[in-house]
């Protein structure tokens, strides 16, 4: 038996029917603490409860379908990291969910802030965050973002490429100001994540390689520049990482890359970033590491490796994202129609048809991302059934939950939560077949709180050039 790939048949790989680590649950309505946010919990009469709120009574003041925060859980986390890595900068990466509430929580629990484009840069200043606690990311940086970066005066700018660097030096001149600088590298060592997610190979787009020299070159105009101040380099391996078995490598090359400068031109950089990229868990399969097991073993890495090229341990940086706001955010669906299919050896599959789908949660389909869900509006004394959970658009990829089980009585009316939704499903969210996106909202003490309105299809129009704005 196999899957279709959503690219055709030619890339289907020979599979069972369902992942052999999905087994059929003795208590459908029991949830598994590692994938939802703290507060979540089921009630006895059968609801999913988050922060103090049925999921029906969050459907009934918001709509469906909606993301839904647990800020208790996020803040919790960022205050978690924190204090796992004391000593060290940690670094909230916005690319995984930014709002300007989320800016203000992230700035309130002590932490600083990744951004990575114009957007979330904005954000982040419009709702008041201390730029000198920013860091820039980005592979095409453009004049407009870096000199924004500049006039606001962001502490770290992650510089990517000679291009970067020259652009730098024309708008520092021009703006009379110094720029703070870590160049981003690639290390060689690739991440065992998926292809697209993997980010610290040669061959892709990011840094300047070790291995070339074209890392220390960079390194060295940038140390030359007269109003750039190279303060030290940055590394990222990949993302969903469970462990800090890939770092190893990857601190070692970036430690002797940091000895050569210091050999080349006799000065010490004070800081090396190792990126982030740690993973949380999605299904029962996962089993990612805690904070306070990644700093002690990203902390003896560090200093092994400084011991052996006599050198003192640097200020470290870390950039968690989804490990903070992945867990902490659910989203819920509406079933609209469900069917049974045949798949041949004996096997049924359920599919269970949302309100959603590849608009609101892109993961899936970009890279087979796997994914639970339970019935969540009531229990179920139903026999479980192998389910898969669908969306609504003309799409055959266009699936939320590829593997699940779900009681045999599901049916249209009936909400499906999905755990483990806070972290890219709204910041990669799309208007693909003219749907507008889901709300984000925050649930803290019995209270909904708005962090991101639900978009109508008048704000979709309102972009329409060829419709009269009396037809909108």
């Amino acid at each position: 038996m196999t899957h279709m790939h959503v690219a055709g048949s030619l890339h289907a790989d020979a599979v069972s029917v369902a992942p052999q680590w999905l087994v059929k649950p003795t208590d459908v309505n029991a949830l598994d603490r590692n994938l939802w946010s703290d507060s979540t919990t089921r009630r006895e009469s059968g609801e999913l409860a988050i922060g103090g709120l049925s999921v029906n009574e969050i459907v009934a003041q918001t709509g469906s379908p909606v993301y839904v925060m647990d800020e208790v859980d996020f803040r919790g986390r960022a205050l978690t990291w924190r204090r796992a890595f004391e000593g060290w900068h940690v670094y909230y990466a916005s690319k995984s969910f930014l709002c300007a509430t989320v800016a203000r929580w992230i700035a309130e629990e002590g932490l600083s802030l990744d951004v990575s484009s114009m957007g979330e840069l904005t954000v982040a200043l419009r709702a008041g965050f201390d730029p000198a606690r920013m860091a820039l990311h980005g592979n095409n940086k453009s004049e407009a973002e870096l000199r924004l970066a500049l006039t606001s005066g962001v502490g770290r700018i992650v510089v990517d490429s000679s291009d970067e660097i020259g652009r730098l030096e024309r708008l520092t001149a021009e703006l009379g100001v110094r720029a703070q600088v870590l160049i981003r590298v690639t290390t060689g060592v690739e991440a065992h994540t998926h292809e697209y997610i993997a980010t610290a190979h040669e061959d892709q787009k990011f840094g300047f390689s070790i291995s070339s020299g074209s890392a220390l070159v960079a390194m060295v105009r940038c140390y030359h520049s007269p109003q750039i101040d190279l303060v030290g380099i940055h590394s990222h391996i990949g993302s969903q990482i469970f462990d800090t078995n890939g770092f190893e490598v990857a601190t070692r090359r970036t430690l002797k890359l940091l000895a050569q400068f210091r050999e080349a031109t006799g000065v010490a950089l004070p800081e090396l970033d190792l990126g982030g990229g740690f993973g949380i868990a999605y299904t029962s399969d996962d089993s990612p590491s805690t904070p306070y097991e990644l700093a002690k073993g990203l902390s003896e890495i560090v200093a092994h490796e400084c011991r052996a090229f006599g050198m003192d341990v640097p200020t470290l940086s870390i950039e968690p994202g989804r490990a903070i706001c992945g867990p902490a955010g659910t989203a819920v669906y509406t079933v609209g129609t469900t069917k049974t299919v045949e798949v041949g050896g004996g096997y049924n599959r359920r599919y269970i048809s949302v309100d959603g789908g590849m608009s609101d949660n892109i993961r899936p389909a970009l890279y087979a991302a796997e994914y639970s869900a339970v019935l969540a509006g009531r229990s179920s004394t139903a026999r479980p059934v192998l389910s898969r959970v669908v969306g609504l658009h003309c799409e055959g990829g266009d699936i939320l939950v590829r593997d699940t089980f779900l009681p045999d009585d599901v049916r249209p009316g009936d909400l499906i939560a999905v755990p483990a939704s806070g972290a890219y499903s709204r910041s990669m969210a799309s208007n693909y077949n003219h749907t507008p996106r889901p709300p984000v909202v925050s649930v803290k003490d019995g209270k909904v709180s708005t962090l991101v309105r639900r978009e109508t299809l008048d704000d979709l129009l309102a972009l329409d050039a060829g419709i009269a704005e009396e037809d909108r």
